[in-house]
């Protein structure tokens, strides 16, 4: 035993790391030592009105940049360098796949037309303003190296809103209707804008003519349909292996296993064909909600819920860390420190196309999506559009990603037009994420100050396994309604509260076709469990009769 102890201590000894490698644990381990700080300071100012986890993530990463560089004598300032195939590979799935398993549908399918309108017509309405903008503008002020095709990525770069942050400052309780469209407006952007950026790079756009125009127009419908279908088909694919195989009566861990892989594998097949991965995961994650939670076990809906909520919440707070510190990369900075004043004219004038960019689609949208809806409680008021504007201005990791696609391939460039692009997109980036992040939050304060007990009663929806062993909380409430609701005593009342919405018949639908066949709330087999699986299966099906009566 002697003997082999010190075989062993020998043979660590002899194999040391090489240089490259041990750097490599260096950083690692001081990343990891900042998420946990970052979770710990976060916690701590959990009660600020001003910051949240995704500041703090930022401001830790800037301060950590700068220690770095002094103790570097300013020849380095970075541990980790910035790739878009990181943050596109690994870091976003988790966090829009959670943002669908978690959102609520009901608020998202019932404002599914505004939130296109807002996240399809007013992306491109915003790439259009923001492109003539640089065009005449940045030609004027001579910045070399720049084409017609570096113009369009510009706009496209500019109008990605960063819906990572938005889930940081707005509550998806306390501000349903608000929560629902920017976010799902935030899904459909980032969407739109990559398959405008791609579109810029793919296209010959010398020669710009309606046929390219419609086949632009085109490429998105297709891309948007088949990105959908791919997403909903991997949901109900994993709702009816996990129905039919019942992995929970030898092992919870598979269940959880083969949704977590499922979801990423749905994002890799989009990316394989050329698709959008983001709505591809999103929906998946709204089907995979509906259907396959509810056909696991017990432990495997709390596993995995928590599950899923832990990764998005580690991929969030390491992409806001990664910027702030690659932000003070001082190879980036080098090419242009000789003009200053140059790069705060350009970050400030992307910053105002920005603003009028944003305004210009979601004040006229807002009032063509009001014209639609007869009840007042539906419409947008002016408020709600300040709020919904406001909370679009910051600008994230897709605009960063997007701008080192377009303009570097190693995180930096020597070239001066370039340069200046980059460096100006860590610019808006950082100011928009700060400054409009920071006042986000008191501003939701300000304008929308509605009693938080009332919008959660109304917003509830039953999402975690409490929901279904008390079902006062989820269903009760809605029955309690529908009994003491007024029923209509005018053609006119008749009109403006339908006694069938689509919402009526898509249930009737999915109750007699889709959750036979997939699974779903109260149509799984039973199989003999705990007692608390027991009684959770009564209330499921308690809560179907309910629905079907």
């Amino acid at each position: 035993m002697v003997f082999d102890l010190g075989l062993l201590v020998g043979k660590m000894g002899s194999s040391r790391l090489a240089t490259s490698e041990y750097s490599s644990v260096v950083s690692m381990n001081l990343f990891v030592a900042l998420l946990c700080a970052c979770i710990v300071i976060g916690h701590l100012l959990e009660e600020n009105r001003w910051m949240n986890e995704s500041i703090t993530a930022l401001v830790i990463g800037l301060c950590t940049g700068v220690v770095i560089l002094l103790v570097s004598g300013g020849t380095s300032s970075h541990i980790l360098v910035f790739s878009e195939d990181l943050f596109f590979i690994y870091l976003l799935p988790p966090i829009i796949f959670n943002a669908g398993f978690q959102v609520k549908k009901k608020q998202f399918f019932r404002n599914f037309i505004t939130i296109m309108l807002f996240g399809a017509v007013g992306t491109v309405i915003s790439f259009t303003i923001i492109s003539f903008g640089a065009t005449k503008i940045f030609e004027k002020m001579n910045i070399s190296n720049l084409e017609i095709g570096d113009y369009l990525a510009i706009g496209a770069i500019f109008s990605a809103t960063d819906s990572v942050c938005t889930l940081q400052v707005l509550n998806q309780d306390q501000t349903p209707l608000l929560y629902s469209l920017v976010f799902g407006e935030g899904v459909v952007n980032d969407a739109t804008s990559v398959v405008i950026f791609n579109a810029v790079q793919n296209f010959d756009l010398s020669q710009i003519t309606t046929a390219v125009a419609f086949q632009l127009i085109g490429n998105f419908f297709y891309l948007f349909i088949t990105s959908t279908l791919l997403g909903a088909g991997s949901g109900l694919l994993s709702a009816y292996i996990i129905k039919k195989l019942y992995f929970g009566r030898h092992s919870t861990d598979r269940e959880v296993a083969i949704m977590i892989l499922m979801a990423y594998l749905s994002y890799i097949l989009a990316e394989l064909f050329y698709l959008s991965g983001i709505l591809t995961v999103f929906f998946c994650g709204i089907v995979m909600s509906h259907y396959t939670w509810h056909n696991v076990t017990e432990k495997s809906r709390i596993t995995s819920k928590h599950a899923f909520a832990t990764l998005s919440f580690v991929a969030e707070l390491f992409i806001f860390l990664y910027v702030g510190m690659d932000a003070l990369d001082i190879e980036k900075w080098n090419f242009v420190k000789d003009s200053p004043q140059k790069l705060v004219e350009v970050s400030a004038i992307l910053l105002g196309f920005v603003l009028v960019g944003r305004a210009a689609f979601v004040f006229p949208l807002s009032f063509l999506s009001n014209l639609t809806k007869k009840a007042q409680h539906e419409k947008i008021n002016f408020r709600q559009q300040i709020l919904i504007w406001w909370a679009g201005l910051m600008r994230g990791a897709v605009s960063m990603a997007l701008a080192y696609n377009q303009f570097t391939k190693k995180g930096h460039t020597t070239l001066p037009g370039n340069a200046i692009m980059v460096t100006s997109t860590i610019t808006v980036v950082l100011f928009s994420t700060m400054v409009f992040g920071l006042i986000t939050q008191p501003l939701v304060r300000l304008l929308l100050p509605a009693p938080k007990t009332l919008n959660r009663m109304i917003s509830s929806e039953p999402t975690s396994p409490k929901s279904f062993i008390v079902p006062l909380l989820g269903n009760g409430c809605e029955a309690g309604l529908s009994k003491n609701v007024l029923r209509p005593s005018s053609l006119r009342m008749l009109l403006s509260t339908p006694a069938h919405t689509v919402h009526y018949y898509w249930r009737k639908f999915d109750n007699a076709f889709m959750r036979p066949v997939f699974g779903g709330r109260g149509f799984v087999p039973f199989n003999p469990g705990s007692p608390s699986e027991q009684s959770v299966h009564q209330s499921e099906h308690h809560l179907v009769n309910e629905e079907t009566n």
